[in-house]
C-alpha cells in the first residue's frame, strides 16, 4: 500500500515538473538546474514553522511558489484522509484480527504520508539555503563494516555489542548480511536478505538516473536469547519505494523519501517445549531523508525513518497500547574511494545507539 502511494507520487510529480518546465519530453527524471532553485527567504521560512507545521504548504505560498503550495496540501490532505479512513473503522472495531492487518495498513500510510508532507514543508524551507546533494551515480560493489552497538533497555541485561556486516551490488540485486552479538550475555542476531530492483537505476551504475526506486526484498532473521532461553526465527517479504524529491519540487532538491510494507512470519522457540506456532507480523516504514555529497568520493545519505516493527532491539514505543514501533535516525557516508562511516540511533521502549566503520572494496565514484 505505502509503495504504491510512493509511485503515485512520482507520476504527480514527474507531471508537473514538465508542465512547468517549456523543454521537450525527455526519458527519465528531469534534471535538477542549478539556476532554477529558488533562493531562502526568511518570511516564508519562518511561516513554514508557524502556521505551516499544521498547513504544510503556507511557507511556499507567501513565496509565491503556488505549484509547490498546492502539492503539499495535496499531500497533507491525503495523509489526513486515509488515516481516518483507516483509524475510524479500527477504533469502531475493536481492532478485530478481521480487519486489523488491512486497516492498519491504511492507517499508517495516512500517517506515514502526513509525516512525509511535515518534513517536505521543512525542507522547503530551508533547503533552498544549502546547495542540494545529489543521489551517488554510482557505489561500491562491495562494502564491509565493523562497529560497536549500544542497548539500553530495562528488559534484557545486554547492553555492548559487536557489529558486522556486508553489503553486496550486482546490478540489479543486492545481497546483505549483518550480525549483532553481546559478548557478555552471548545474545546473537543475524540477518540475510537481499533484494531485487524493479523499478530505477541500479546503485552500481545509476547512468544519470536520480534516486527514485522500487525494491521487492526477502530476509530471514534468527535472534538467540539464550539468558531467556527463547530463540526467534522466521521470514520476511517487503516491497520497498523511494521517491527523489526532486521530482516533487525544486526547494525539496536533494531529499527523498521512503515507505514500504510486508509481511513476517516468525517463531518463537523455547528450551524445553516443542511449540511449532507461526506468527505474522506486519512490517511497515517510512522515512524522509537527505543525500550527503555532490560527486566524488564523498557520498552518501541520512533518513530519520519509523519503523513499525517490534522484534528488534529498540521495541516498540510504549504508547498507544504497544501499538507504535520506533523511530530511528541512520546515516552511511564513504569519506574516501575506501573508507566511511555507519551510524544509527534508534528510540522505541529502548534506546540503541551503533557506529560502524565502513571499508569499500571495487568501484570508483
Amino acid at each position: 500500500m505505502g509503495v504504491l502511494w510512493v509511485l503515485a507520487l512520482v507520476g504527480l510529480g514527474g507531471g508537473v515538473a514538465r508542465a512547468e518546465v517549456d523543454a521537450p519530453t525527455v526519458v527519465g527524471p528531469p534534471p535538477v538546474v542549478e539556476e532554477a532553485r529558488p533562493s531562502f527567504a526568511v518570511l516564508p521560512a519562518t511561516v513554514s514553522v508557524v502556521p505551516g507545521l499544521l498547513l504544510h504548504g503556507l511557507g511556499p505560498l507567501v513565496a509565491g511558489d503556488t505549484g509547490t503550495a498546492k502539492r503539499l496540501f495535496l499531500l497533507e490532505g491525503t495523509g489526513l484522509g486515509l488515516f481516518a479512513a483507516g483509524g475510524v473503522p479500527l477504533a469502531l472495531s475493536g481492532a478485530s484480527r478481521r480487519v486489523i492487518g488491512p486497516l492498519y495498513a491504511v492507517t499508517l500510510t495516512g500517517f506515514g504520508l502526513f509525516s512525509l508532507s511535515t518534513l517536505a514543508n521543512l525542507h522547503a524551507a530551508v533547503g533552498p539555503a544549502f546547495p542540494p546533494g545529489l543521489a551517488p551515480q554510482r557505489l561500491p560493489p562491495l562494502e564491509l563494516e565493523l562497529g560497536y552497538q549500544h542497548v539500553a533497555d530495562p528488559a534484557f541485561e545486554y547492553r555492548h555489542f559487536v557489529s558486522v556486516g556486508a553489503l553486496a551490488r550486482l546490478e540489479r540485486v543486492r545481497l546483505e548480511a549483518g550480525a549483532r552479538l553481546s559478548p557478555d550475555d552471548g545474545n546473537l542476531r543475524v540477518r540475510v536478505g537481499g533484494a531485487y530492483r524493479l523499478l530505477g537505476g541500479s546503485e552500481a551504475a545509476r547512468a544519470g538516473a536520480d534516486g527514485t526506486a522500487v525494491d521487492l526484498e526477502a530476509a530471514a532473521l534468527v535472534h538467540r536469547y539464550p539468558t531467556e532461553g527463547f530463540t526467534l526465527g522466521g521470514g520476511e517479504l517487503f516491497l520497498r519505494g523511494r521517491y527523489d524529491m526532486a521530482r516533487f519540487s525544486p526547494r525539496t532538491a536533494g531529499s527523498f523519501a521512503e515507505m514500504g510494507v510486508g509481511l513476517a512470519l516468525q517463531r518463537y522457540g523455547y528450551e524445553g517445549t516443542t511449540d511449532d506456532s507461526l506468527f505474522e507480523q506486519l512490517l511497515y516504514t517510512f522515512g524522509y531523508g537527505v543525500y550527503l555529497g555532490r560527486g566524488g568520493p564523498f557520498r552518501g545519505e541520512a533518513l530519520l525513518y519509523y519503523d513499525h516493527r517490534k522484534d528488534d532491539f529498540p521495541g516498540g514505543l510504549r504508547a498507544g497500547g504497544g501499538v507504535p514501533g520506533y523511530i530511528g535516525l541512520r546515516g552511511r557516508v564513504l569519506l574516501t574511494e575506501r573508507w566511511g562511516v555507519s551510524a544509527d540511533m534508534q528510540v522505541g521502549s529502548a534506546w540503541v545507539g551503533r557506529l560502524s566503520l565502513v571499508y569499500a572494496l571495487g568501484g570508483g565514484s
